[in-house]
């Protein structure tokens, strides 16, 4: 039955190789079950409801992955998309946490209609390649600061507004071993190497604080008080009902939201779910990876879904990689993924004591190098490439936010484009997004 529904021998692979590649993508991705709920956390929501709301929407994605696409990729709320979530949306717009899950839900069903209508290769078409290189390196750069920032390894400063804490505070003193020892797993390329180091740190910190370094700071990892639950909490569910109200009383504020949303998942999704077609051998003669439209209806769902359980948007994970390489050629290994992180419900106790901030950064940081690599891609002799890229990344990261990073890239691109005489090349689709950026930077929105 399953090789009929799943081709195993077409696809060069069998039962037994789907079920271990599922597990190996699992334990690739379980770092976002402990990294999402502190990034949300920071925007109000309780830890336990992201959690519960992670593990749902990630099963439910992976489960249509497998059945519909066909794939063996698994699918999660984005890194990158939660910090968009928490702070520009939420603390850098100041709208509530039900104001930007309304706001997934909505951009979610756009990136619906967006897959199902055709429309993909138009917007592909309008953005240039450069600038969503840029983009995805930014926010790499961002999510590294982030957890830098998190962990005490980068702290305020009234002088310079930044500067590096002390490295043997408790918390700065446990991420920094984080890095290093995530750092090394990743070079020696040991499958599941950010998973593995978010154990291996978590373990280090329950010593830390056994033995009093650190015991009493509340972003160290303690001994969990049971380690199995069946409280799970349901508090998020339905709560992006009550944001559409806010959400549609400012219409400026709106598009730049979805605008924001659908852009960075769009890309995301598409660079993702591309290079691992490729992987596994699914791209046609003329470049196209085979079945992607399906592919893109499983993350587009997700994204509904997660939105309606409590979380942000769900996208394919390029970690999906390690389950792919471990011989993973069909959706069983999504349906596997999906699978454990359904069970992965019942443990939230056990992942929210030991996963907090100065254990997440590290996973933060390597995600961020895998992230900027995006820019050995671009083409550096260009300047006008050069200037728009590089304003993204840094006023991404100096106005800690996605979305005005975003904004300034799409500008100054325009402006050095016309300098350079070459007004022709940019698109009516370039234009329209110049001009709502322009009106965010100056207006606010």
């Amino acid at each position: 039955m399953f090789d009929n529904f799943f081709k195993f021998k077409e696809n060069g692979t069998d039962f037994k190789t789907e079920i271990i590649a599922g597990i190996t993508t699992f334990l690739a991705m379980a770092y976002i079950l402990g990294v999402n709920p502190v990034i949300l956390a920071d925007g109000g929501m309780p830890a336990t409801g992201v959690f519960f709301a992670t593990a749902v929407a990630s099963g439910v994605a992976c489960m249509i992955m497998g059945l519909v696409a066909k794939y063996p990729v698994g699918l999660a709320p984005g890194m990158g998309l939660n910090a968009l979530f928490t702070y520009t949306i939420i603390l850098g717009m100041g709208n509530t946490w039900e104001t930007a899950l309304a706001a997934v839900f909505i951009s979610s069903i756009i990136f619906l209609i967006i897959t199902v209508s055709g429309l993909r290769e138009a917007i592909l078409n309008a953005i240039p390649l450069d600038l969503k290189l840029g983009i995805g390196a930014a926010i790499g750069c961002f999510l590294a600061f982030l957890g830098l920032k998190g962990a005490g390894i980068i702290v305020a400063d009234p002088s310079t507004y930044v500067t590096m804490g002390s490295l043997m505070a408790p918390s700065a003193f446990l991420a920094l071993l984080g890095i290093v020892i995530t750092l090394i797993l990743y070079v020696k390329k040991v499958t599941a190497s950010v998973f593995i180091g978010l154990v291996i740190t978590a373990i280090i910190g329950v010593i830390f604080t056994i033995f009093g370094f650190g015991a009493g700071d509340v972003l160290m990892p303690v001994v969990p008080t049971e380690f199995f639950s069946t409280n799970i909490d349901y508090s998020l569910f339905g709560g992006f009902i009550k944001g559409f109200g806010q959400l549609f009383s400012n219409i400026p504020n709106l598009i730049m939201i979805l605008f924001s949303l659908v852009f960075v998942t769009f890309f995301d999704t598409t660079g993702t779910l591309m290079a691992l077609g490729g992987q596994c051998g699914f791209i046609d003669d003329e470049g196209q990876a085979v079945g992607i439209e399906k592919a893109f209806l499983a993350d587009a769902v997700g994204g509904i879904v997660g939105s309606i359980f409590g979380t942000s948007t769900v996208t394919a994970y390029v970690e999906s990689a390690a389950g792919i390489g471990n011989g993973g050629k069909t959706g069983l290994t999504a349906i596997v993924t999906g699978l454990l992180f359904f069970i992965s419900i019942f443990f939230a106790p056990l992942v929210l004591s030991l996963f907090t901030s100065p254990v997440t950064c590290a996973a933060l940081v390597i995600v961020g190098i895998l992230m900027i690599a995006q820019l050995k891609d671009v083409k550096w002799d260009n300047l006008i490439v050069a200037a728009a890229v590089f304003m993204t990344i840094v006023m991404m990261i100096l106005t800690y936010s996605i979305s005005l990073g975003i904004a300034w890239g799409f500008v100054v691109y325009a402006i050095a484009t016309l300098a350079g005489g070459k007004a022709k090349e940019l698109s009516w689709g370039i234009w329209v997004m110049v001009i709502i950026f322009i009106i965010y930077l100056f207006f606010g929105l």
